[in-house]
């Protein structure tokens, strides 16, 4: 590395060192004076671990003093920040994690002051609301591993959901309901690949339109004969709670991972399966090769356009399943538009999570909680304006967007037609 470099490299390594002990130094400053000033003296918070009608061990509640509470997450904010300045953590992980660890714990203190907030309820609600965000991300991540780019996501979760409910009450079978979805998610993926591998139609005009088509396609169907008949199209039900003998009993943990229904259990599923394919079979060794330099691994006897159509079809299925979520898994009947751009939410936790099952899956998690917390607040009746608290979502992911948390790298061939 030549000396410019090295000098290029620590002078960019200083901007970031100045830049996040200064956001956390104003994270502290914003916690104290916004928070910390407006919780009344003397009050607690009481966060609810026990959920009603859960098999899970009933265990105390986690009372805190409110104004204290608000305070030592300030001053855990701004010492953060001023080591930060004075000294430089390498992780921006922990910084990202100690930021968002010091805002939400003061957020929700204040919010909750002289108040009950049902801490177990939010973490099982934010798990709930991910699951369709983490299967669009899964999407995502086995596509584009293979070079693949879709962002036709939300279209297919859209037409995936009303095959759902109209099968499941057609033929009164849940199940069937289900395979249905997987089945046209796997069609229009098919498709897609069709077109973007055989016909090198440029990948991101191809997603759009099957977005574009899905919306006008299910808002016709709905408008044009589910609303008419919606005893007999429009009512499937949904799949019932499953409670894991033993593990439904552990507090806290039992009634946010262990009591809920088929959808969620199969997206923590295809996480570790995903996870554990990609990176230690011989399949993961033949996608990403393929997504990170196709010539070469054609070279070495790798069918790349095999891989793609198999990697984007797989995707099309996960995606179906997560169209599924949103009737038979959750509410039980289609109304248009129902995914409100968890498509392109599952894309954007994709990238935070960098191309990597696992990280997918957490980032998941994070606008999960944000869609669970505006509902929550709602509830408490938090003096915020309910538009901005309905923004929560879609403001983070505007955030993960930005690169605020960080550059991440796609795979190397990422969108590029590849010819033999």
């Amino acid at each position: 590395m030549t000396t410019t470099n090295l000098e290029f490299s620590a002078a960019a390594e200083k901007r970031k060192r100045i830049s996040y002990g200064l956001t956390l130094l104003a994270a502290g400053l914003f916690i104290f004076f916004l928070f910390g000033l407006n919780t009344q003296p003397g009050v607690q918070t009481t966060f609810g671990l026990n959920l009603a009608g859960s098999q899970a061990v009933e265990v105390p509640d986690f009372v805190v003093p409110a104004q204290i509470t608000v305070y030592l997450m300030a001053a855990m904010a701004v010492f953060a920040g001023a080591f930060q300045l004075a000294r430089g953590v390498r992780s921006t992980g922990w910084l990202i994690g100690i930021l968002s660890f010091t805002f939400v714990v003061a957020f929700l203190t204040w919010a909750a002051q002289d108040k009950s907030f049902n801490l177990t309820g939010m973490l099982g609600s934010s798990l709930v609301r991910a699951t369709p965000i983490a299967l669009a991300a899964l999407c995502g991540v086995i596509s584009e591993r293979s070079a693949v780019i879709n962002i036709g996501i939300e279209g297919i979760m859209l037409m995936s959901a009303q095959t759902a409910v109209v099968t499941a009450t057609v033929t009164g079978s849940l199940f069937i309901g289900l395979v249905a979805a997987i089945l046209v998610g796997a069609l229009i993926a098919a498709f897609h690949a069709f077109l973007v591998i055989r016909f090198k139609v440029d990948q991101v005009v191809s997603g759009v339109a099957i977005n574009i088509f899905g919306t006008g396609f299910t808002s016709f169907i709905s408008s044009r004969f589910l609303q008419s008949a919606t005893d007999t199209l429009n009512n499937s039900g949904t799949f019932p709670i499953i409670s894991i003998p033993l593990l439904a009993k552990i507090p806290v943990l039992g009634p946010v991972l262990f009591e809920n229904n088929i959808v969620v259990y199969l997206m923590i599923l295809i996480v570790a399966l995903m996870h554990i394919m990609l990176f230690y079979t011989p399949w993961g060794l033949r996608t990403r090769a393929v997504g990170e330099h196709p010539k070469a691994a054609d070279t070495l006897g790798v069918n790349v356009y095999l891989v793609r159509y198999v990697n984007v079809i797989l995707g099309g299925m996960i995606a179906g399943l997560g169209g599924a979520y949103f009737t038979i898994g959750s509410v039980g009947r289609f109304d248009e538009i129902m995914t409100a751009g968890k498509g392109f939410i599952g894309l954007a936790a994709m990238i935070f999570g960098k191309w990597n099952p696992i990280g997918a899956f957490t980032s998941s998690l994070i606008f999960g909680f944000a869609d669970s917390l505006q509902v929550k607040l709602q509830i408490l009746r938090v003096p915020i304006p309910s538009e901005f608290l309905l923004m929560a979502p879609y403001i983070v992911t505007m955030i993960i967007l930005t690169g605020v948390v960080g550059r991440a790298i796609p795979p190397a061939a990422d969108g590029q037609p590849y010819e033999k």
